[in-house]
This record gives C-alpha cells, structure tokens and sequence, in this order.
C-alpha cells in the first residue's frame, strides 16, 4: 500500500512538473520578439544596411513587436537573408530574453569589372551585383565580361592576398591579343601579364624587376615591362 502511494505521488509530480513546463513554454514562445540586434562579421564596409537586412528579417511587418516567437522560422530567415547577393552567410538565433541575434557575414569585394552592367568579383569568385551604399577600393577589370571570370580569378586572388600586388596593382585588362595588362597605381609603365598561367613566377619575376629598379632610381624610365618569358623580364625604355 505504502509503495502504491508513493508511486501515485511519484507520478502525480512528474505530470506536474510536465504541466508547468508545457505552460512556460508556451507562454515563452507566444512572447512577442523584442528587439533585433544586427551584427555585421568579417567585412566591415556597408555593402549591405542594418535597413536591408530589417526588410529581409521580416516581409510585410513594421517592427518585430508583433512576432510572435512560435512564428519565427529561425532556418526560413536565414534563408531569405542568403537570398541577398551582398550576403555570403548568415546566423540567426533567439536569446532566452526574447531578443533576436543576426549575425551576417558579407561579400568581399576583390576586383569590379567594368561592364554592362558592371559587377564585382569576390574572393571565393563569384559574381557580386555593385553596391548602392559603399564603393570597394578594389583593382578595376576592362574589356572582360562575365564569362572570362573563371579565367581572370586566379589572378584576381593572388593580386587580392600578395601584399605587393594588393598595394600596387590598380588596374587589369584583358587586350587584343586575349592576354591581359597590368598597370600600377604610381608608375606609369605597363606591365605585359600574357595568358593567367606561371602566375606565382610572374610575380616573382615582377618584384625581382621592381626591387632592382627602385635601387637604381629607374622606375619612370620604363614604359612596357614584359613577364611572359621564362626567366627573365623584358623591358622597353620610353
């Protein structure tokens, strides 16, 4: 009798403690969203707004005061914000508190190329529609379109992540012959690429040039530098 009853009060507990937190869960869920906090990562230009991304959080709804948490699909949300091309990728989630958190990681800008219409491409290579908010300090591309980007990418990125090209390289573009020219950002020679290929030799190649030049003072002598032969750069005088 006595383990009847304290198996009765056993269960009689858990189905209580079950009540009560189906009641606090509901009532947490029905609570309605305070406030969202944006946080931008990685790159910090304002491609994208705090405004947009509040258009892209929730369509059709002024403030997030009458959100409902139980109508929130965390996955959805995040989706729409993907959908922006300025996003690269995002992650939103709700405090304990009611608040929701919105981490979004922009696109990165490495190269624009000057086109109808022109577009940037970005450092995992994709194609990047230009922002109305902020204009990236990047190398412009002439005479490319959309279907040269995978080819001129390499390059793109090794001009992006070497420090001396990052520092130097302005301009790309791609000439007559289908090879493509450099021009730099103090001195006015240009600077013969060829095909995208032996680009880390090239480079070298281009430093080596550039460190014995500027040790000779003889930089704005030059008018073409040459980087498609083997071992050695060839260069024309003005």
């Amino acid at each position: 009798m006595k383990f009847n009853i304290r198996h009765i009060r056993t269960i009689g507990l858990i189905l209580i403690l079950i009540v009560v937190f189906a009641f606090t869960n509901k009532r947490n869920n029905a609570r309605a969203i305070k406030n969202a906090t944006i946080e931008f990562q990685g790159e910090q230009n304002p491609y994208i707004t705090e405004s947009v991304v509040n258009k892209l959080l929730i369509q059709n709804q002024d403030s997030f005061g009458n959100v409902e948490k139980e109508t929130l699909v965390l996955n959805t949300i995040e989706s729409r914000l993907d959908t922006h091309k300025m996003v690269k990728d995002s992650d939103v989630y709700l405090t304990v508190n009611g608040e929701l958190k919105v981490n979004v990681r922009q696109r990165t800008p490495i190269a624009r190329v000057s086109a109808l219409p022109s577009f940037y491409v970005d450092d995992y290579g994709e194609i990047v529609p230009l922002s109305k908010n902020y204009t990236a300090h990047v190398p412009l591309v002439y005479n490319v379109d959309k279907n040269d980007v995978e080819e001129i990418y390499p390059l793109l990125k090794k001009i992006y992540e070497d420090e001396f090209l990052r520092k130097h390289i302005v301009q790309i573009s791609k000439n007559e012959k289908l090879e493509y020219e450099l021009k730099m950002r103090i001195y006015p020679f240009l600077i013969y690429f060829g095909e995208i290929k032996n680009i880390d030799r090239k480079v070298n190649n281009l430093k080596a040039f550039y460190q014995k030049a500027r040790k000779d003072k003889s930089l704005r002598d030059y008018a073409i530098v040459d980087l498609q032969y083997r071992n050695q750069v060839v260069c024309t005088k003005k």
